[in-house]
């Protein structure tokens, strides 16, 4: 039995909204993905405040978060949807 099927694992990497640090202990990822940083994320972004004559700038935190994806793909050597073609 030759494998006609080779799916490809494709890792999909996204980060959540810029929010003040409290705040982000609770941050959840999107429905399937998986949070890889703990507690209040990393402290890499800025979220703004506007006031009526400013806008201010604070440092922030955001987590980061992946989800796993099959990509089907047919080996070397097949095609089509099913990859039965040789």
């Amino acid at each position: 039995q030759v494998k006609k099927q080779c799916d490809q694992k494709l890792l999909i990497r996204m980060k959540t909204k810029c929010v003040p640090c409290s705040l982000n202990l609770d941050t959840q990822c999107p429905a399937g993905y998986t949070k890889i940083t703990n507690g209040t994320g990393t402290p890499d972004c800025r979220y703004y405040l506007e006031t009526k004559t400013h806008t201010l700038s604070f440092l922030g935190c955001r987590h980061r978060c992946v989800k796993e994806f099959e990509q089907p793909e047919c080996c070397q050597g097949h095609w089509g949807p099913d990859c039965m073609g040789e």
